[in-house]
């Protein structure tokens, strides 16, 4: 069975640390140091995690999430590659498959492509095949609120209706950059957009497409 999760883990503690921790990201406000205590609190603190989706729980998010950035930053990537506390759902093979792969990929690109100098990283087909088949799941969740119908298509003509609407705005690429466009990352994705001008423009700019 594949370990895309703890490889995606491992490679995103490697460029956090490279990075150091006032590095920039693609997560609007956060350095390096504000992303690394992201993942080490959804993974370490369920009873705060859960402010992501959950409103009354946003204020004990923030102050949970403070406390562990203030934390030595080589602490921080450490508790991230020794992974989940041992009675976390997540150390489960199958759960950490299913909940990490795409979070760990998406993070490490974040940091990867708020570089100035980054290079485009080369994927093999089998994790493409991974990465599309956990966006065929998430596609109509994840872009819930864009303003305009969506269409993610692969180069080999697969596709999946991210959101039904009119006017239709098509997205083509590679599946992991299908997925960065899809988590709003859609100024760091390389894809092409074919539409309605207007519709590509306010697709381009939805601050809300993607968790």
């Amino acid at each position: 069975m594949s370990t895309f999760a703890k490889r995606e883990r491992l490679l995103l503690a490697d460029l956090l640390e490279t990075a150091g921790p006032d590095a920039p990201t693609l997560c609007e406000g956060w350095v390096t140091r504000d992303l690394a205590a992201h993942v080490v609190v959804r993974e370490r603190r369920p009873d705060a995690a859960g402010g992501v989706l959950i409103k009354p729980l946003a204020g004990r998010l923030e102050k949970v999430s403070r406390e562990y950035g203030e934390k030595p930053y080589e602490e921080l990537i450490g508790l991230i590659r020794s992974g989940p506390p041992k009675f976390s759902p997540f150390t489960l093979k199958q759960v950490d498959e299913a909940a990490n792969t795409v979070e760990f990929y998406v993070h490490a690109e974040d940091v990867r492509r708020a570089q100035p100098d980054w290079s485009s990283r080369e994927l093999d087909p089998v994790f493409q095949d991974a990465l599309w088949a956990r966006l065929e799941r998430t596609a109509r969740l994840v872009a819930r609120d864009a303003p305009t119908g969506l269409v993610l298509r692969r180069p080999d003509g697969r596709t999946v209706v991210a959101h039904r609407g009119t006017p239709v705005v098509t997205v083509t690429g590679e599946p992991s950059e299908l997925l960065m466009f899809a988590f709003g990352r859609q100024d760091a994705a390389k894809v092409a957009l074919d539409g309605d001008e207007d519709a590509i423009t306010r697709l381009h700019e939805a601050k809300q497409l993607g968790l």
